[in-house]
């Protein structure tokens, strides 16, 4: 019943003074609103013959607007008059985008589509929940209502990472380039491998001709040497309770997110292989790299539903998957937390195997807030209290970098928007160095 019955109702019953037999009206009066809700409810069009499909975006980037649209097909022989909802979750953004939503009306045979705009705040799978579809009789007395129908095949929107690091792309690319040429006119050094033949010009080093070529040619040749390609970089996030500590605006592991499609790009442009592993106390992805064309979509795509876990992250086991899927040596690059308790008891024990087989850089993000309370002057007791644990905290991570650098582990402590590009500058300089 709607209020429109119930309105009839309440008019009836201003009438029952003008019955001769008030207390027959009563009865008839309701009878004859009963009757007319029934019979509205009969001719109202049944929401088991709509038939409902949606279409729309499958992916969005973080920030962007994709739209998702309901199609419904009245297939009844009765004109549907009614309301949708269509539901998700309320991270999805959802806002209906449908002239006079959400009441509609079809024609028996035609049809109806009704667009939802979709802004997600989240990074990850975001569902549609359900289709509500409420259909009223001519009279609108009286309404059918069905949630689980009529049936809709499950739709998800993968919000993909934001990925505003992209930005940093082309300096860092032209950076490589720079690094490239220079390594050839060094001629050969530590991490350089043979490029090509080329003839002699003045200033050339002599040790650099290659006496048997020039025999076969009749004519003074030099070797040209380039940087090793086909290095091995492994990006590891870790996903425990660490990572979902917001810093400013975003978790944690948006931030390494962030940095490693930087790193990525830039590496696989060098020529370079990637691979990606998140885990905590269990591997919660793993992507292999492949070529160079699809890495970085493939990437964004596997990252983008990745969550961190309340959980307390074992570096043994994260060891262990490097060690075992990286059988060459390779630059291996931890996004993680400097936090004394997780790195002192977790990664210190397990990083001398790690360390004698492969190149660390240890990439964090420490919250700008400590550095102001140690230079905000102090108005209350309140914040004398705040800035000696803020002095404490940043002692704490002195020395765990102070533990990591013993053992020739680069360590990478930038903002949330400055981390990308530094991580992205220490491979290149280890690059130009010889040293992946």
């Amino acid at each position: 019943m709607t209020g429109r019955a119930a309105a009839l109702l309440g008019t009836g019953a201003l009438t029952l003074p003008l019955w001769p037999a008030p207390w027959l009206g009563v009865p008839v009066m309701v009878a004859v609103v009963l009757v007319l809700i029934a019979l509205d409810w009969r001719l109202a069009a049944p929401p088991g013959a709509i038939e409902a499909s949606r279409h729309g975006d499958r992916t969005v980037r973080l920030g962007d607007t994709a739209t998702v649209s309901v199609h419904l097909h009245n297939t009844s022989a009765r004109p549907l008059r009614g309301l949708v909802r269509d539901s998700w979750v309320p991270s999805a953004g959802a806002r209906v985008d449908f002239p006079g939503a959400p009441r509609i009306e079809i024609s028996p045979g035609d049809r109806a589509v009704l667009p939802t705009r979709l802004t997600p705040t989240r990074r990850g799978d975001r569902p549609a929940l359900r289709l509500t579809l409420r259909s009223y009789g001519p009279l609108g007395l009286a309404f059918r209502q069905r949630t689980e129908h009529p049936a809709t095949p499950p739709w998800t929107l993968r919000v993909l990472p934001r990925f505003e690091s992209r930005r940093h792309l082309p300096e860092k690319l032209a950076r490589l380039r720079v690094i490239d040429g220079t390594q050839v006119s060094r001629g050969r050094g530590q991490g350089t491998e043979f490029d090509t033949l080329r003839e002699y010009v003045v200033g050339d080093d002599v040790r650099s001709v290659d006496w048997r070529a020039s025999a076969r040619r009749a004519d003074v040749l030099v070797r040209t040497w380039r940087p090793e390609r086909d290095r091995r970089v492994l990006c590891v996030l870790d996903t425990g309770r660490t990572a979902a500590v917001r810093v400013g605006d975003e978790p944690r592991l948006d931030a390494a997110i962030d940095a490693a499609l930087l790193l990525a790009a830039l590496a696989a442009r060098a020529g370079d292989r990637v691979d990606v592993l998140g885990a905590d106390n269990t591997v919660r992805m793993a992507l292999a790299g492949g070529a160079q064309s699809t890495l970085l979509a493939r990437m964004v795509n596997a990252l983008a539903p990745l969550q961190p876990a309340l959980v307390e992250t074992d570096f043994e086991l994260i060891a262990g998957e490097i060690l075992r899927r990286e059988r060459r040596r390779s630059l291996v690059v931890l996004f993680t937390a400097l936090e004394p308790g997780a790195l002192g008891e977790g990664l210190l024990p397990v990083l001398p195997r790690l360390a004698a087989r492969h190149r660390l850089i240890v990439a964090s993000v420490h919250d700008p807030v400590l550095r102001d309370l140690t230079v905000r002057s102090p108005e209350r007791v309140q914040d004398v209290y705040a800035a000696a644990a803020a002095w404490r905290a940043l002692a704490d991570r002195d020395r765990v970098r102070t533990a990591l650098a013993r053992y020739g582990v680069t360590v990478v402590d930038a903002p949330a928007d400055r981390l990308a590009p530094l991580v992205s500058d220490t491979y290149l300089r280890l690059k130009a160095l010889g040293q992946l």
